[in-house]
């Protein structure tokens, strides 16, 4: 089993020793990957325009909590010496990476007609829904180590 994030005066950090960022991550990875799902849903559906809807819904909540989740990230790095790592500060930069694509993936979306979501919203989803979850491996990673156990 991993041992748990602690701070140098062997305090546990977090709940259930995991870093406090590790609460919100797991929703931006969620709503960008289903932000691409409901684009495809849309190309696929001949522009039925409530799977619009859906993804512009998704893609606030994952910007919401990104950037929550990226503030506490910082934190985290700076206050546990376990985590800086390069992984850690590569995990960062992915987070950064795929908040500003979504964001503009966003402004995107909020377009009418069916040039909101084909071919660039479709593209900018995919995009950031490889990156995203790119962080999320990375992050887990500088946390437990390669190969490393929840």
């Amino acid at each position: 089993m991993a041992e748990r994030v602690e701070y140098q005066s062997g305090r546990r950090v977090g709940i259930a020793g995991h870093p406090y960022s590790a609460l919100f991550l797991p929703v931006p990875v969620v709503c960008f990957s289903g932000a691409f799902l409901t684009d495809l849903a849309y190309r696929n559906s001949g522009g039925t325009l409530q799977w619009v809807n859906f993804s512009s819904w998704l893609l606030a909540a994952g910007l919401v909590f990104g950037v929550l989740a990226g503030v506490l990230m910082l934190i985290d790095l700076a206050r546990l010496p376990q985590l800086r790592s390069t992984l850690g500060w590569s995990a960062l930069a992915l987070l950064i990476v795929a908040l500003v694509i979504e964001l503009i993936n966003s402004f995107i979306h909020a377009r009418d007609g069916w040039t909101a979501v084909v071919p660039v919203g479709l593209i900018l989803s995919a995009i950031g829904a490889v990156i995203i979850m790119s962080h999320g491996w990375l992050w887990h990673e500088s946390r437990y180590g390669v190969g490393g156990r929840l």
